[in-house]
């Protein structure tokens, strides 16, 4: 059984990205029950502390390329990297982040390869496999999970024959866990002139312009998410005052976002972000799949809805069977000026 391999992207600051650092924590319990390694691809122009950045979350290899030229991100010495290494060192299973530079990446990966890959999953498992018209079995295979058809389902994919099993996974899906404050592992420095060439340089970035982030909510731990059912625009600032009350920040649903009643970087779900906060309060919200999707793994869900039937109420802890333009208002002035 050949070992786990996860793409790490660099931030800004010149430090591993979180969403790296969620695949790696799920590299790692992935790889205790496959009983292999946890290897990890850093390609940047420099880096500093890279041991006290991935070893604690369980890496054993950092499979490091460093040299001018690797960042910011461009396709081509990155692929050339990823590929030869993922030749020379046969992965059973590769990982990548599904941003920007994961979506652009993977895909081309995957390509000369000739593996499979499995975009925007919401779960990773290990199991079994049987073949049914073969009748072939297959053991230890990941189950790259993710919603299919609209999110009207949830599809379970596996690729039992090729290598390595490859998958993409959106940020803030998996949880970022520490291993072990005392892990150690091995870094495997790269030799450049064995995987890039000139030509892999064709592409020059001559300027960049970078705009800070106004609105992210996925660090709140407290959301307030309104659903098409909130009615309008107006209505939404009835969330925006609950939250602040509480300490919280504004979610919101696709079909609100469509509806143009909260800003497109507050969309909660498949097609948005992912969040993890301490409550979230649903309002005016169905629950759709996709929306599940991006807000089910938060540790206290509440629901304001008229329909005590409501999808979202399966996965709700505490319901509250009401219009949201009565319900609200009256945990706005219950909370007063309380602040969480």
């Amino acid at each position: 059984m050949n070992n786990i391999f996860v793409y790490c992207e660099i931030t800004e600051e010149g430090t591993i990205a979180d969403v790296s650092l969620e695949l790696i924590s799920k590299g790692r319990k992935l790889a205790d029950i496959l009983k292999v390694n946890l290897e990890a691809v850093v390609i940047t122009d420099k880096i500093e502390n890279i041991e006290s950045q991935l070893y604690p979350y369980g890496v054993d290899v950092i499979n490091l390329a460093t040299g001018k030229g690797f960042f910011p991100y461009t396709t081509l010495p990155h692929f050339s990297i990823v590929v030869k290494l993922f030749e020379e060192k046969k992965p059973e299973i590769a990982l990548f982040g599904a941003t920007s530079v994961g979506r652009d990446l993977a895909p081309r990966v995957a390509s000369r390869l000739r593996c499979g890959l499995t975009a925007d999953c919401t779960a990773l498992e290990i199991g079994e496999h049987s073949e049914n018209r073969t009748g072939k079995e297959y053991k230890d295979l990941l189950y790259q999970i993710r919603p299919a058809f609209g999110g009207n389902i949830i599809a379970t994919i596996v690729n039992p024959e090729t290598r390595p099993q490859m998958a993409t996974v959106r940020e803030g899906v998996m949880k970022k866990e520490v291993y072990c404050h005392d892990h150690q592992g091995t870094i495997n420095q790269l030799k450049i002139d064995d995987y890039v060439s000139e030509d892999d340089f064709v592409l020059k970035i001559v300027k960049r312009e970078i705009e800070q982030q106004k609105i992210n909510i996925k660090g709140a731990g407290i959301i307030v998410s309104g659903g098409y059912g909130m009615g309008s625009k107006e209505n939404f600032e009835m969330l925006f005052e609950l939250a602040d009350k509480i300490g919280g920040d504004v979610g919101a649903t696709r079909a609100a976002v469509d509806a143009g009643f909260a800003e497109n970087e507050r969309q909660v779900g498949q097609t948005g972000v992912t969040v993890r906060p301490k409550l979230y309060i649903a309002c005016g919200i169905s629950g759709a799949v996709q929306h599940r999707a991006g807000m089910d793994e938060s540790a206290k869900i509440i629901s304001i809805n008229t329909d005590p039937n409501a999808p979202i109420n399966a996965i709700a802890d505490y319901t509250i069977i009401g219009d949201v333009k009565d319900v609200v208002p009256k945990m706005i002035r219950a909370f007063g000026n309380y602040k969480v």
